[in-house]
């Protein structure tokens, strides 16, 4: 006994090695991978090598986040990412899982991720003989008259076993009796029924029971089996069993019909008469408690009725057996098949299911690139389960049908740009092709993350910025501001100033920025005399990886302030002092130029016109001094009472707010005609080597401011070109002929001409109301020559 069960054993190996080496050269070729595995193996049994079959390196396993995808229910698999074996997670019952299916597959879908990839592993569950058959009852009554003659059949009660194919029930056995015979009739579906066939007549005054042992026997090796005991009592004189009208039943229902409505009516008839003709209707003995469930059969009428839900989608037809009997002592039965198919409606909605998301995407994702898979499932069947996918308009995200039916990625169709819109939300439609169509919808949002694709913007470009001259270093002068249109790191900006050695940021050595806000230091102060304006780069710089950058010009005009006190040029002594000595004659007339004091300031403007004074005057009526030119000339010829040496304290001030001056002194001696003529020719050496090195001086001072202004104006001409207003501004300057500099600045606002002017004011201009008080308006007409304004 053990040997032959050890050779049972080991052909069944060979026969499961056999079927293993068959699926997966099925699995190869049709590029799907199929394991075989027998039922009610213990947890941890080693399935297959799943990553070297798919051929997946074992040391991406855990990065790629390598799963099986399961439902909320524990999964029957699990694959170790160490070795990539794919294990039985738990105690597996063929007969729970595919019930009596006969061939039981489990579908497994697996997910790598980074790139996305998703496999398909089959695996096959083969039963074992581990139930045996079993009857409903221990003991069965049957009740056969005595008229009965030899032939008839009567069918049994079938054994159930849970195990299929040849595992399931295979043969009956039947206890030794001389008046029945054993036979089996096959329904299909692993389904054998016993059916007793009489041999010889019954005898109840011989024999008014028999007792048989039925025994159904499964194709296990070794087989198990399970027994019941059939009595069988003799009735007496009934000997007419009921005869169905059609030789078979065929019904269609709809599904989800109502309770109570009719599905087909048997009829009978039985030619006994009384309570033997009479028949009524129940289920067979073959019925099971679902089916008793579902439906219900009239026992006088043998219609037959809805009792519970029908679903086509758990089951599309039954097989009914009705029995009809009649009321006789010993009453007959028959047993007719009702086959009720059933009509599949449209009753199931599509379910979507989101198999592996992706819920931040970079925004310079190129178009194709996948950010969730979508699954769809229709529990009905035909044009009903149809399903068609969409997702909403107005979003740059379409769906792509996969290989796998029913499955499709959601995927980019175009650029995405976070700074326009930085989230999504996407809905999906899935709808069937029935009548009424049925639709399921589910949304998901799909974040788009910042890279760092925007460079900082600065507020202006370029900047323009007047600072006055003899600021304070150290201090804040200015400051610029950028602004970037990413977010977090990428829009953290930071400021600097190039330092290299070209032109344009030779001043860039005495300016310091704060990287953080953009205010922007001087660490020296500023002369406008020396520096009237100048640009430098400022650098803004954003944190991203890689970072971006913008820079732009920052122009600084220096503003003048009153800080320079007027120069006395002529009068000049030896020693330097301002001093000097005039001779005229005596006989002089009135209005005699006696001498000019000759001055100069470094400020413009206001701040640069200069006013003469007689500050100290030994006598008022002999002497004049004209205010803006300097020269002293006199007021009346000289008597023989006048005295003969005069002393003139001139004050030359400038016209700033807090206004700065100079004085000069000047001895005027009034001599006769002759002793004036041999003076003359003495001091005329002198005189004019005074005068060349005062016209020296003048000449340098004159060629340097010159070459200063020349430079400004060269400067504010590109400037002004770059800019597109309608304004220009010029700095003009000019020597007068007596001697005195005169500065002015023209330019224009709107239709207005405005001049900001020295010492001499043109013959009908005006004086602008909230000026500083320099500013002139010019007139548009032409203008007439102007002359000079005299106090």
């Amino acid at each position: 006994m053990e040997q032959r069960g050890c050779g049972a054993w080991r052909e069944r190996r060979q026969w499961v090695v056999f079927m293993v080496a068959l699926v997966l050269f099925w699995s190869g070729t049709s590029a799907q991978i199929r394991y075989s595995i027998s039922e009610e193996l213990r947890e941890g049994t080693v399935v297959g090598n799943i990553a070297k079959d798919l051929g997946i390196e074992l040391s991406t396993l855990k990065d790629r986040r390598f799963r099986i995808v399961s439902g909320s229910t524990e999964p029957l698999f699990q694959v170790n990412l160490n070795n990539g074996i794919l294990y039985v997670n738990r105690k597996i019952d063929r007969e729970e899982v595919c019930e009596r299916s006969s061939v039981c597959l489990i579908n497994l879908k697996t997910v790598l991720e980074n790139p996305l990839e998703i496999h398909y592993v089959a695996v096959e569950v083969l039963d074992v003989n581990d139930h045996s058959p079993s009857f409903p009852e221990t003991e069965k009554r049957l009740e056969i008259s005595e008229s009965v003659l030899p032939g008839v059949r009567f069918q049994l009660q079938a054994a159930l076993d849970p195990d299929s194919g040849q595992y399931s029930v295979q043969q009956y056995k039947l206890s030794h009796n001389e008046h029945f015979r054993l036979e089996m009739k096959d329904r299909g579906k692993d389904a054998k029924t016993p059916v007793l066939n009489l041999l010889k007549p019954l005898d109840r005054e011989n024999t008014g029971s028999h007792r048989l042992l039925l025994t159904a026997i499964d194709g296990g090796k070794p087989p198990r089996s399970g027994t019941i005991e059939i009595i069988v009592d003799v009735l007496d004189v009934n000997d007419n069993m009921p005869v169905f009208a059609k030789e078979s039943y065929t019904a269609k229902l709809n599904e989800n019909s109502p309770i109570g409505s009719k599905v087909v009516q048997v009829n009978a008839t039985d030619l006994d008469e009384g309570s033997n003709g009479e028949v009524v209707y129940s289920f067979g003995n073959n019925v099971n408690r679902k089916l008793r469930e579902l439906f219900d059969v009239d026992i006088n009428t043998g219609e037959i009725t809805v009792k519970g839900r029908i679903d086509f989608e758990i089951e599309d037809s039954y097989d009914i057996d009705i029995q009809a009997s009649d009321k006789g002592s010993a009453p007959f039965k028959t047993d007719k098949s009702v086959i009720v198919n059933i009509v599949d409606l449209n009753d199931n909605a599509p379910e979507i299911e989101v198999t592996s998301f992706s819920n931040a995407i970079p925004e310079d994702s190129r178009p194709g690139t996948t950010v969730a898979l979508i699954s769809v499932n229709d529990l009905d069947s035909g044009l009903n389960g149809k399903v068609m996918c969409s997702i909403s308009e107005g979003v740059p995200f379409t769906l792509t049908p996969s290989l796998q039916d029913n499955m499709y990625s959601v995927v980019t169709k175009s650029p995405l740009d976070r700074e326009k819109q930085s989230e999504y939300d996407l809905t999906i439609v899935a709808k069937d092709a029935g009548e009424p169509s049925l639709s399921s919808v589910k949304t998901i949002s799909v974040v788009v993350s910042d890279v760092n694709d925007n460079s900082p913007e600065f507020s202006l470009s370029p900047y323009a910025f007047y600072v006055t001259e003899n600021n304070h270093p150290g201090t804040s002068i200015f400051s610029v501001s950028a602004s970037d249109r990413d977010i977090n790191e990428n829009a953290l900006i930071s400021y600097h100033i190039p330092r290299d050695s070209g032109d344009e940021n030779k001043w860039a050595s005495f300016l310091n920025i704060n990287p953080e806000n953009g205010n922007i230091l001087a660490l020296k102060s500023f002369d406008f005399e020396t520096l009237k304006t100048f640009k430098f780069q400022v650098v803004a710089t954003d944190s991203g990886t890689p970072s971006q950058r913008t820079n732009v010009t920052v122009n600084v005009y220096i503003l003048d302030q009153n800080d320079n006190a007027p120069v006395i040029l002529y009068p000049v002594s030896a020693n330097g002092s301002a001093e000097g000595v005039e001779e005229i004659p005596r006989n002089v007339n009135a209005g005699h130029l006696v001498t000019k004091v000759r001055a100069y300031d470094a400020d413009i403007g206001y701040n640069g016109w200069l006013l003469f004074s007689l500050q100290e005057v030994t006598d008022h009526s002999l002497f004049a001094l004209d205010r803006y030119t300097g020269q002293i000339r006199t007021l009346r010829s000289f008597t023989e009472t006048d005295e003969a040496e005069h002393k003139l304290v001139i004050l030359v001030k400038d016209n700033g707010n807090v206004s700065l001056s100079a004085t000069a002194s000047v001895i005027i001696k009034v001599v006769e005609p002759k002793e004036a003529f041999a003076a003359s020719d003495v001091k005329s050496s002198v005189k004019d080597e005074e005068e060349n090195s005062v016209t020296f001086y003048l000449i340098l001072t004159l060629g340097s401011v010159s070459t200063l202004f020349l430079i400004s104006i060269v400067v504010l001409i590109v400037m002004q070109c770059s800019k597109p207003t309608d304004y220009s501004s010029k700095y003009l300057q000019d020597a007068n002929n007596d001697g005195t500099l005169c500065h002015s600045i023209q330019y224009r606002s709107g239709d207005k001409r405005y001049m900001l002017v020295g010492p001499r004011m043109s013959i009908g201009s005006t004086i602008v109301p909230g000026s500083n008080g320099n500013t002139l308006v010019l007139p548009d007409h032409r203008r007439r020559a102007s002359g000079e304004v005299r106090s």
